[in-house]
């Protein structure tokens, strides 16, 4: 891992098309400036843990059960309790 210090106005480039700067420090805070092509994804760290989750929670998804209470709802039928967690 490379670790720069940077103060407020300072930046750095990554390749040839992305550059970051530094643009407040206020306490415990650091404010960061990203300028990168549309394509770059760029997401804060605890979303993708959270995209991961989501991901893995709908891997484990049971479609047939999805697909049967859509249908029950279109029909107007009330939705089944669902089971209290632990």
């Amino acid at each position: 891992m490379l670790i720069l210090t940077r103060k407020p106005g300072q930046g750095f480039t990554i390749g040839d098309d992305i550059e970051i700067t530094i643009t407040e420090v206020s306490g415990d805070k650091v404010r960061v400036g990203i300028s990168a092509p549309k394509a770059v994804k760029i997401l804060r760290s605890e979303l993708t843990q959270t995209v991961e989750q989501n991901q893995q929670a709908a891997e484990k998804t049971d479609v047939k059960a999805l697909r049967a209470l859509a249908l029950g709802l279109h029909r107007g039928e009330k939705p089944p309790e669902a089971p209290e967690e632990k």
